[in-house]
């Protein structure tokens, strides 16, 4: 349906950093609680952070708290900024929408490679 729209994948020197924007359409964006997933090579989709409404963040207790969740509702826009990213961050991140929970909408996915 193309409701969530990744941006700002690529290829990072690995110690570097990467702002990840995903962009929301359709119903109010407000209320919405949100999250970042990604999926490493032969790996599951597993959860990185998650933002509520009122700004509230959890995070993966393996993010070290390298990485911070952010939500711009005026842009209707979530982010996740990654900072001193390392190889094992290479995957492919998906942002997540938890509107009809238990089913997550997930967008098309943006592919994060660090490099040595």
């Amino acid at each position: 349906q193309g409701r969530l729209v990744e941006s700002g994948g690529g290829t990072v020197p690995a110690g570097g950093s990467r702002k990840l924007s995903c962009t929301a359409r359709g119903r109010p964006f407000a209320r919405r609680t949100m999250a970042w997933y990604r999926q490493p090579p032969g790996a599951q989709r597993d959860m990185v952070a998650r933002i509520r409404s009122d700004g509230s963040a959890l995070y993966s207790d393996s993010l070290e708290g390298r990485f911070t969740i952010s939500r711009d509702n005026a842009k209707n826009t979530v982010y996740l900024q990654m900072d001193r990213l390392k190889l094992e961050d290479t995957a492919i991140y998906y942002c997540a929408d938890y509107s009809d929970w238990p089913s997550i909408e997930f967008g098309q996915g943006t592919q994060v490679t660090v490099s040595s």
